[in-house]
């Protein structure tokens, strides 16, 4: 099993007939022939892109909702430029997507926030935006995660930081431990998912043994997620679990790349995060470097 995607998801890709979109769709329909079905383009509807590596042609179409019903399309990836990609994402919320990626990087904080209202009540499930996306391995690569370091396996990866995405499954393949799915939930400040919707969604994955959660400094989703976990262990769903958190160094009452929030006191530190996660019977891995071998201890007792 695994979550979200799989081999029968089919991808609609919003800004398909740009460079980002053209590349990654090839990456993507060369990952095991991940489904990509078309693109929209509110001025190109009717024509085909062709991919310029194996000939590939897939249609236009001049809308989401048009694309949906026309491909069967359950699932969309955005690579929309920043000032368009909010209207992007509420495009796919109005045609009822149940799952749409957002990769983009730079949307405005406004902008998400009239996103989240409309997803309230929806359909639709939005990851990101500024996220790597979605990958089940052998099945479906949404985004622009590397595939070649992916294996399938036991191991559910929630991150809100690309690279270190990569570098939690990078070492779980070394590790052979491999992955269910992996899902970079982005590290802006507003956004679709948070980690408690996949955590959830790992734990009642019978496929996924176990968890790692890669948390950064900012806000309070780590700290609300380690809750989660402690409420759910009292109810008898508990996985073994590695996390780390980035920006050990960062000072508080300063913003932080794209973490995006103030740190204040208690809350949104490196600290208070590995405190509240250990405490939740996460074992904390201090290095990038050490994360699966981390998981590694917790699964070898």
């Amino acid at each position: 099993m695994s979550i979200l995607v799989n081999k029968d998801t089919r991808v609609l890709v919003q800004g398909l007939t740009g460079k980002t979109g053209t590349f990654h769709t090839e990456q993507a329909l060369a990952y095991y022939g991940t489904k990509m079905v078309g693109g929209t383009h509110p001025k190109k509807g009717g024509e085909t892109w062709s991919s310029g590596v194996d000939g590939t042609e897939l249609p236009i179409f001049a809308s989401v909702a048009e694309g949906k019903a026309k491909t069967e399309a359950n699932a969309s990836v955005i690579y929309v430029p920043p000032a368009g990609a909010a209207d992007a994402i509420i495009e796919a919320i109005e045609a009822e997507i149940p799952l749409i990626g957002c990769i983009t990087e730079g949307v405005p904080v406004l902008d998400m926030v009239k996103v989240k209202a409309r997803l309230m009540g929806s359909k639709s499930r939005l990851i990101g935006p500024n996220c790597p996306g979605v990958l089940t391995p052998e099945e479906c690569k949404i985004g622009i995660m590397p595939g070649s370091i992916f294996s399938k396996g036991s191991v559910g990866i929630v991150s809100r930081s690309g690279t270190l995405t990569y570098e939690a499954v990078f070492q779980t393949t070394n590790a052979g431990l491999g992955q269910t799915t992996a899902v970079g939930i982005g590290g802006d400040p507003v956004k679709g998912t948070e980690f408690i919707d996949i955590l959830e969604l790992f734990l009642a994955d019978d496929a996924t043994k176990s968890i790692i959660m890669i948390g950064e400094i900012g806000g309070s989703a780590e700290e609300d997620a380690a809750q989660f976990l402690i409420d759910e262990a009292k109810r008898g769903r508990k996985k073994p679990m590695a996390g780390f958190i980035a920006g050990l160094t960062a000072p508080k009452g300063r913003t932080m790349g794209h973490a995006g929030a103030v740190i204040s006191g208690g809350k949104g530190g490196a600290e208070d995060k590995i405190a509240a996660m250990e405490a939740a019977g996460i074992k904390m891995s201090r290095s990038p470097a050490r994360i699966g071998v981390t998981l590694a201890e917790v699964l070898n007792g």
